[in-house]
């Protein structure tokens, strides 16, 4: 009994030790990586971003006033959801841009289903009359998106970008 509880208390050591080591070696290799943007999960350190765009359907110029208020909300809520977090978010009448932070363990492909899916779902039932209009069936996002990586070293470029979609 006591060797097994000395075997455990020895592991959960080892695994905060070579936790920090990782990390240390990590930053110290790269120099760019602080070691306060490292998330820590049992047994492994990550940093993971990307750039995700996506469009309105047909390019209808419809995300704007209350209807973009809500979808960033929506989109936040799905993130907390989810379990990985928005950084950024903005767009333009016809397009969204996010900047996400998340874990090893989110599979991009269900990440989008859901942020496309239920903003679509909670903004066609909110805004139906307004939208049905603009768009010639019931869908409101293009099928299609753009995804990519952030390294450290664009990351702030990234986020320049979408904070300045409105901007031309």
């Amino acid at each position: 009994m006591v060797l097994t509880y000395v075997i455990i208390k020895f592991k959960i050591y080892l695994e905060k030790y070579f936790t920090f080591l990782i990390s240390y070696v990590i930053s110290n290799y790269y120099g760019v990586i602080n070691i306060m943007t490292l998330t820590y999960g049992r047994g492994y350190v990550y940093s993971i971003q990307y750039h995700i765009v996506w469009c309105v359907k047909y390019r209808r110029r419809i995300l704007s006033g209350q209807i973009e208020k809500d979808l960033f909300e929506i989109l936040n809520n799905i993130a907390k959801d989810n379990e990985f977090e928005i950084l950024e978010c903005n767009g333009d009448l016809d397009h969204i841009h996010l900047l996400v932070n998340c874990n090893p363990q989110i599979y991009i492909p269900n990440m989008l289903k859901a942020l496309k899916g239920v903003s679509a779902h909670l903004l066609m039932k909110k805004y139906k009359e307004q939208l049905k209009d603009k768009l010639l069936d019931e869908h409101l996002w293009n099928p299609s998106y753009y995804i990519a990586t952030v390294s450290k070293n664009t990351e702030e470029q990234i986020r320049q970008y979408i904070q300045n979609q409105k901007i031309k």
